[in-house]
């Protein structure tokens, strides 16, 4: 096997300062960092499950500092109009003239809030940022800043004053991780005054954006051979005949988790995608792609899916 060359070796480095660096702020393990790096690197967006001061907000504030980006956040509620979150145009009585103020989607790393808070008509602003990059100003489309990279949090026990996610929206996201406590040690060392604010600032960025931007242009050149689109395939079949699945994975769904695979391939320092990086990533991707008859999370079938569907190279 021919060494790895410089644009994956440059991505294996990214990928190993980027845990430690994140890990070493937030508390969360290498299993949910490694799907926002995916998503990062593969030009997706993430959906972060998790109760309020569990550390979203400092996890993505790290990412940003991480590769030098623009973070900004954004609370979503029921009176946020769309204007809150593109922006809008101010007269400037001295110049005589409209200029236009961004509003916080121009930034490169966005943190939506609970972004089931907010009506349909702010949340589809989201969603074209998402979907095309782009937001659209006075009718006009405006491009977005690349990287581009949002974060919309949902709180899993609290609905009151929330709208129902539809399903074409949590597809949207290309991955899903959820939050949960630290650990004892760490939360003791919290307690002591040990102050994640402190490591923040002293955070030395592991990229460039150009090095970012330049990184995610390569996973289209990572390759998937037959085999392994075989097994995907495998995969999203047997989710749609199973029977405790209402709506299966779509080939959408599967082409995002083939994506998703290619990034983390790339990451690993690797030109080709395994089956191991289908399966670790398997859950992220394609659990909130996969409802259930009786409602509730589809993460328990989809690993009985994959724990009985072979892997045929």
């Amino acid at each position: 096997m021919p060494p790895p060359v410089a644009a994956e070796r440059r991505a294996a480095a990214f990928a190993a300062d980027a845990f430690a660096t994140i890990a070493e702020v937030v508390a969360v393990d290498r299993a949910t960092i490694e799907p926002i790096l995916v998503a990062l690197v593969a030009r997706g967006h993430v959906l972060i499950e998790g109760i309020p001061g569990i550390g979203k907000t400092l996890l993505a504030r790290t990412l940003a500092r991480c590769i030098d980006c623009d973070f900004s956040r954004i609370q979503f509620t029921n009176d946020l109009m769309p204007s809150d979150v593109v922006g809008t145009s101010i007269w400037r009585p001295g110049a005589e003239r409209f200029d236009f103020v961004k509003g916080p989607l121009f930034a490169n790393v966005v943190l939506a809030d609970e972004f089931n808070r907010t009506s349909p008509r702010t949340l589809s602003c989201l969603l074209e940022a998402m979907e095309q990059r782009q937001v659209s100003i006075e009718g006009r489309p405006t491009d977005l800043s690349e990287p581009f990279l949002v974060l919309a949090t949902r709180n899993p026990i609290e609905f009151h004053g929330t709208y129902p996610v539809p399903e074409a929206v949590l597809d949207r996201f290309l991955v899903r991780v959820r939050l949960v406590y630290p650990d004892a040690a760490r939360e003791v060392a919290l307690y002591q005054g040990d102050d994640p604010e402190l490591r923040l600032a002293q955070i030395t960025p592991s990229i460039t954006r150009d090095e970012l931007v330049a990184l995610s242009r390569g996973v289209a050149g990572v390759v998937v051979s037959e085999p392994v689109a075989a097994y995907c395939h495998r995969v999203v079949a047997a989710t749609r005949v199973h029977d405790a699945v209402a709506l299966g994975a779509s080939p959408r769904a599967a082409m995002a988790w083939l994506r998703a695979a290619k990034a983390r391939a790339l990451l690993d320092g690797r030109e080709f995608v395994l089956p191991d990086d289908l399966k670790v990533l398997a859950r992220p991707a394609l659990a909130h792609r996969i409802f259930l008859k009786g409602g509730g999370d589809a993460t328990v079938v989809l690993e009985q899916i994959l724990a009985s569907t072979p892997v045929e190279l």
